[in-house]
């Protein structure tokens, strides 16, 4: 079992204001006193060390009340973007492929359908072209299925000619792209070059293991969810992760840190900020409202926009990170080696859940000393 990497630290020693994180304390136990969702975690780390480490209300509500505890798991939904882009990463700084790599190099029928062009660089950036792509459930068990679909999306729109958030489809590619160059499963590949190095093998997972599944809080949504042992298991590359908060709150700790936590370096400073930068500038994203969201090859960017969804109003320009669909996010602030997550198992609409990642977001940087 992994040794979590973070040793702990005060919020005082650590230059963290305590009002701000009071008022976020009080505002998570308001959502939960009203409903909004039933369990929640918060981390926060700086310069290397855990600040603080929250779990709040219940893990599963049906069938009998779970409380949530420090060990419980949360679906990361599309927080697993950055985990499935980081082992792509790796193989960048091997020299086994390169970002302006066509992917077709590496997966040759999935030039079919005009795709032969397609870059990595786009696909990561969101500009591919196939948002629409997804797969079937028979490809969670059967990942040479997978493959044959992934490789016959169609496209949506001419690539590179707009932006548009790629729900499914952009990190199945990325996903079969790792298992052409390595041979491996790529949830054993996200595990074993990514997350084993860190030490947070026991807290990320893409793939819970049947002997983990236990401590995996149960999804609610106002339309259907999955909680099903198969989907756990599955680890979907776009959005099939869990993690507990201090996981997450370490992962970004070293990507804010240029790519090192604590003595092992996963990543060059030059990498990591490469692929931490708005690669797309401030092109509206029409998944987001025409939100500009300063894409990175993995995370986003806050960049100077006037909104920006997750990250904070009040949050440094080079702040970035990504979301899970209606429940979560986790951050880094290169300037001021803070990083964030917070996880909850409720998927609220918006327009309350951008509303509240504000809030969340902007009580944590008001709390940067």
């Amino acid at each position: 079992m992994a040794t979590y990497p973070l040793p702990n630290g005060d919020l005082k020693s650590l230059g963290f204001a305590s009002k701000p994180l009071d008022h976020l304390d009080a505002l998570i136990r308001s959502h939960i006193d009203e409903g909004r969702y039933p369990g929640a975690q918060i981390a926060l780390a700086r310069h290397g060390k855990l600040a603080l480490f929250r779990t709040y209300g219940n893990a599963r509500t049906e069938g009998g009340i779970v409380p949530a505890t420090n060990e419980t798991l949360f679906l990361l939904f599309s927080q697993t973007k950055v985990l499935t882009s980081s082992c792509v990463w790796t193989l960048v700084e091997e020299g086994k492929l390169s970002f302006m790599d066509k992917v077709s190099l590496f997966l040759p029928e999935f030039a079919a359908r005009g795709k032969a062009d397609i870059t990595l660089q786009q696909v990561m950036t969101h500009t591919g072209g196939f948002p629409s792509g997804d797969v079937t459930q028979a490809t969670w068990t059967d990942h040479k299925k997978m493959r044959a679909e992934v490789c016959d999306f169609s496209l949506d729109w001419t690539p590179g000619s707009k932006l548009q958030y790629h729900p499914r489809a952009a990190h199945l590619v990325q996903a079969m792209v790792i298992e052409a160059v390595t041979g491996m499963d790529y949830r054993d590949a996200i595990r074993t070059r990514v997350l084993e190095p860190l030490g947070l093998d026991n807290d990320i997972f893409v793939g819970v293991p049947e002997a983990k599944q236990n401590r995996c809080a149960d999804t609610y949504a106002p339309g259907p969810r999955d909680n099903s042992a198969a989907f756990r298991a599955a680890g979907l590359p776009s959005g099939g992760g869990f993690a507990t908060a201090r996981g997450m709150a370490a992962f970004y700790q070293m990507l804010g840190h240029g790519g090192k936590l604590g003595d092992v370096r996963q990543f060059s400073p030059r990498l990591i900020s490469y692929v931490s930068r708005g690669h797309t500038g401030e092109m509206g994203d029409s998944q987001m409202g025409g939100i500009p969201m300063h894409r990175g090859l993995g995370p986003h960017q806050r960049g100077e926009s006037a909104h920006i969804r997750g990250l904070g109003t009040i949050g440094a320009p080079t702040v970035f990170g990504h979301g899970g669909a209606d429940t979560s996010y986790s951050w880094a602030d290169p300037t001021s080696g803070v990083s964030f997550t917070y996880l909850t198992n409720y998927m609220q609409p918006d327009p309350w859940h951008s509303s509240r990642l504000d809030r969340v977001a902007n009580l944590v940087h008001a709390s940067i000393d």
